[in-house]
């Protein structure tokens, strides 16, 4: 069976920097950082440090009363990037549910339940959690709200790699499309866990930046938690082109790899590996890349690891591509930030803009590639990657490209 082309006709998102992908796009051209100084208590003990957080969330503004009981954040977020993403499509389920399908993305679910949830039963000596714990905070929980909000039928399922869980559930969808099992997708990720608990449990490990996140940059301190969602249309060209609908970009390939090396300390075989072999997905030559939105999270080793990656796999051409690190701007939404970062690489395709790397100080001797330092730059870009690493040594890539230049070239 000859793969079927899978397009973008619908993005959808919520994050530090806006409410919805019209906003997160200006700000990311910007290079305006929602990274703020925050704190959080549980049980007496206070936690301060940097983070991004959805500005002025309000979930009543989205759900009615009762829906929240159902509904972690997490789960709230995914929803609604998913109804941004539809109506941006255009497209209803209706005539076929079972050919659509859902899968999404997260790190860790609904944590905020599960900390409230342990504050309850060990704090305050609670006998009981609350009975709708388990199908509120289970990992597959906006996968199903999805699907019953929308009347999808077709396969549904959650992908959790942690950092890169959103992306590699974009690539799931995409073979999905591709090899028959479906007819569109919706895709994408959503995480909320800007918590107490989290930010003990990453600061112990000490990655989280004393003041902001600078990827690339010398005197970068780390990486910065975020909290938001991604949601992307997938659709099969034919069935995109049938209904008349407006499409964003080419979804050309996808790569993935495991370091196999060490749990936290990355390195730069695997993700050159999964680069590679997004490319050999997608046809393309080195050469073709333009513009890579970087994983980038601002810890020393990963910056220096995905430089020597790229370095690797596109070696004189590397200097020519323009890389953004959004993380810059929105944070590590974790499970989430994929996908968003996948919004990102997209507009810049369509728009011809690369988003700058906010917080750039000046270069570290071994990160040397154009990074776009704090100012976003118009230019033609005709093909984009969008890089993915999670702890484990997991990598996932994404390639895009414009449909119409793809067809042309083929």
């Amino acid at each position: 069976m000859q793969p079927r082309r899978v397009v973008i006709t619908g993005i959808g998102c919520i994050t530090p920097l806006g409410p919805d992908v019209p906003t997160f796009w200006r700000r990311l051209q910007a290079g305006e950082s929602a990274i703020r100084p925050i704190e959080r208590t549980l049980v007496g003990d206070t936690v301060r440090f940097p983070a991004a957080e959805v500005p002025d969330y309000e979930p009543r503004r989205h759900f009615k009363g009762p829906e929240l009981f159902l509904r972690d954040p997490f789960a709230q977020f995914a929803l609604i990037a998913a109804r941004e993403a539809i109506a941006d499509a255009g497209i209803t389920f209706t005539a076929d549910p079972a050919g659509t399908a859902i899968v999404l993305g997260t790190g860790g679910g609904g944590e905020t339940s599960r900390e409230h949830a342990a504050v309850q039963l060990f704090a305050e000596k609670r006998g009981r959690c609350h009975p709708m714990l388990v199908p509120k905070t289970n990992n597959q929980a906006a996968v199903g709200l999805v699907s019953m909000e929308h009347g999808i039928t077709g396969p549904a399922f959650v992908v959790s790699t942690g950092c890169a869980a959103s992306t590699h559930a974009i690539a799931q969808a995409f073979d999905l499309i591709r090899f028959g099992r479906a007819t569109s997708a919706i895709t994408g990720g959503s995480e909320a866990s800007i918590l107490y608990s989290v930010a003990r449990a990453f600061g112990a490990v000490q990655v989280l930046a004393s003041d902001t996140c600078r990827p690339f940059s010398r005197d970068r301190t780390g990486m910065v938690l975020g909290e938001g969602a991604g949601v992307l249309v997938l659709e099969e060209l034919a069935h995109a082109r049938a209904r008349g609908a407006r499409i964003h970009a080419e979804l050309l390939g996808a790569g993935m790899s495991a370091d196999a090396r060490d749990p936290v300390h990355p390195s730069p075989s695997g993700p050159a590996q999964a680069m590679r072999a997004a490319l050999a997905d997608a046809r393309l030559r080195p050469e073709a890349i333009d513009h890579i939105n970087a994983h980038g999270t601002g810890t020393v080793a990963n910056d220096r690891a995905e430089t020597a990656a790229i370095r690797d796999v596109f070696g004189a051409a590397a200097d020519r591509i323009a890389v953004s690190a959004t993380k810059s701007m929105h944070g590590h939404m974790f499970g989430g930030t994929g996908a968003v970062e996948a919004i990102a690489a997209v507009l810049a395709l369509r728009h011809g803009v690369a988003p700058p790397t906010a917080n750039y100080l000046g270069p570290d001797p071994e990160c040397d590639l154009d990074y776009v330092p704090n100012v976003c730059r118009s230019r033609p870009i005709a093909h984009a990657l969008s890089n993915s690493f999670a702890f484990g040594g997991l990598n996932v890539v994404l390639a895009f490209g414009h449909a119409d230049a793809a067809e042309a070239a083929r």
